[in-house]
């Protein structure tokens, strides 16, 4: 088996249910105004912890997505509870990593994902909630501005679907899945089959491993699939891939500094802590209380690493999720900022990694008094802005958008 039927073999498994998450996305962002989402989950108590939980798991947002998205709806009034509650649950799925999920690990994985991403968020946001002072309560809440930029019309939100799902989505999240498909090709090709043998025994021992490597680095949800996969199949436990599901899209140092600075450090500390002891639970359940056999990676699936012989429906969606993937790496690396006037200042932005981020900025800087036009390049983190404006009045925009500037 070589390292190019096993990627060919998970990209077959895997394209066509995400270019279906993609495209549901898409409906989700073109269909579903974002002020919506703000005016339902800005709020306080037990009710707008679970509706904040219940409207993450299926966002497909990553964890530096989502970033934005929960400082907008705490500066919209939601409380620290609600908004943490929001931040666990976003990151860990998403309607493109469940329907992955269910490809490559099967329906038990594809279910009880989403359900311990739903649970763990509400118990981060009950355990935020219960350490909220009483003065939190009288916070002022910030009108977020309502210049909902989506076009108008059947047709031309059908069009927006697609760019969101096909090009934004894809660009988002295309290097992290290449990178995951590619580090679990390595594993599965390359690691001894023996070589966790050890750390597989000890179910907790391979949970606190992963947690050590997932926490500090990012990972998407989607991207993880695959990696999880390939370490059940080389003998770690069902329930150390879904620690590896749970902690690696949820947990990363971008994230704990953001919320520390916009919600405290001990709002931060119960986000971190509730991901951790979530996972590990549920991992625990899962290798424990389950039955092991709705988790066994399928057959098939070990049948199919070594031949060639796939669908052409799945050939077909990988040639187009491929074609997709260097398209959006063609347009985030080569293209130019057409910005050129005397008028122009240049600022590094700090903590984009996806398309979300990067919008998000772009209309925090475009909102300043004086800018005429702003180009943000998601690859280098620069930020061209246009007219005669405030540099002082751009770093705040920023700053209150999540991210850190300098000129």
């Amino acid at each position: 088996m070589s390292l190019f039927d096993s990627l060919l073999f998970m990209l077959n498994e895997m394209s066509p249910y995400i270019l279906l998450g993609f495209l549901i996305a898409g409906v989700m962002h073109a269909f579903i105004p974002q002020k919506t989402f703000a005016r339902h989950l800005s709020g306080r108590g037990m009710k707008a912890v679970v509706k904040s939980a219940l409207v993450g798991v299926p966002l497909p947002l990553c964890s530096c997505g989502v970033l934005p998205t929960a400082v907008a709806m705490r500066r919209n009034g939601a409380s620290r509870a609600a908004s943490t509650s929001f931040l666990i649950a976003t990151p860990q799925t998403g309607v493109d990593s469940i329907a992955a999920t269910w490809s490559l690990l099967g329906p038990a994985f594809a279910v009880v994902r989403p359900v311990a991403a739903l649970a763990t968020a509400v118990f981060g946001g009950v355990a935020v909630g219960k350490s909220e002072k009483m003065s939190d309560a009288s916070t002022v809440a910030c009108a977020m501005s309502d210049d909902d930029s989506r076009p108008q019309g059947f047709v031309n939100k059908c069009v927006a679907a697609l760019k969101y799902g096909f090009i934004d989505l894809v660009g988002s999240i295309g290097g992290w899945l290449m990178a995951g498909l590619v580090i679990a090709a390595l594993i599965t090709v390359y690691v001894p089959s023996d070589f966790f043998e050890v750390l597989g025994k000890t179910p907790i021992l391979s949970m606190i491993a992963v947690l050590v490597i997932a926490v500090p680095m990012y990972v998407c949800a989607t991207g993880s699939i695959p990696i999880a996969m390939s370490l059940v199949m080389k003998g770690l436990s069902p329930g150390t891939a879904l620690v590896l599901l749970m902690a690696g899209p949820a947990a990363n140092f971008a994230s704990f500094t953001l919320i520390s600075r916009e919600m405290g450090r001990k709002s931060a500390v119960i986000y971190l802590s509730s991901i951790i002891l979530g996972s590990i639970i549920f991992g625990l359940m899962i290798d424990y209380l389950l039955p092991a056999s709705w988790f066994a990676i399928s057959d098939v699936h070990a049948a199919c690493h070594g031949g060639k012989d796939f669908a052409v429906f799945s050939l077909l969606c990988s040639a187009l999720l491929g074609s997709l993937l260097i398209y959006t790496f063609i347009k985030r690396f080569f293209t130019k900022s057409t910005i050129k006037t005397d008028m122009t200042k240049e600022y590094i932005v700090k903590g984009m990694n996806c398309p979300h981020c990067q919008a998000s900025v772009a209309k925090a800087i475009g909102a300043v008094a004086g800018v005429e036009n702003v180009d943000v390049n998601l690859s280098t983190g620069r930020a061209v802005v246009e007219g005669e404006h405030d540099a002082a009045a751009v770093v705040e925009a920023v700053k209150n958008a999540g991210f850190d500037i300098v000129i």
